[in-house]
């Protein structure tokens, strides 16, 4: 069975990973073991100058794995597709991916009043929103300044998908 995956959907800005890091204790807290997978915007860089797994990329290789006994990191200079991605992760209850609003997992927007932007995801298509405002959407809503109840959500949400 696939590893279930959520993607918290909203515009730069209003709070994914402050949300997050709030969330993830949470989950853990409920025994589930948790795996995200960031979108970034911009062109990160893990293999800085001078570092030997830099050397080895810009001696041509197209992917470069570095592992320790406590890490591993694959770079990789053509990404893959989120499901991809996904498919890669093992050893976890539940994959949470941040920034993949186009992506084909289920949704949950996260809405703040003060960032002046609208749901980044149309409210009809989420599994849930998570706002700092009351809202009228046709979905659960959960707050923002209190992720426990999103962690129960999550969880009976994965039992549920046990049970089918």
């Amino acid at each position: 069975m696939a590893i279930p995956v959520i993607s918290f959907a909203a515009y730069s800005g209003s709070g994914k990973t402050t949300y997050l890091t709030s969330l993830i204790p949470c989950l853990k807290n409920l025994g589930l073991r948790i795996a995200v997978i960031k979108h970034d915007g911009h062109d990160f860089q893990m293999d800085r100058p001078g570092t030997d797994t830099h050397r080895l990329a810009a001696a041509g290789a197209d992917t470069v794995a570095i592992v320790s006994q406590k890490k591993f990191a694959l770079i990789q200079h053509s990404p893959p597709s989120i499901e991809d991605i996904a498919a890669r992760i093992q050893d976890v209850d539940l994959i949470l991916t941040e920034g993949f609003k186009h992506g084909p997992f289920p949704k949950i927007a996260l809405y703040r009043q003060a960032s002046e932007q609208p749901l980044a995801v149309p409210a009809d298509t989420c599994l849930a929103i998570v706002s700092d405002v009351p809202l009228d959407v046709p979905c659960p809503v959960f707050p923002l300044d209190d992720p426990k109840p999103m962690a129960v959500f999550l969880r009976e949400q994965l039992m549920q998908k046990k049970g089918d």
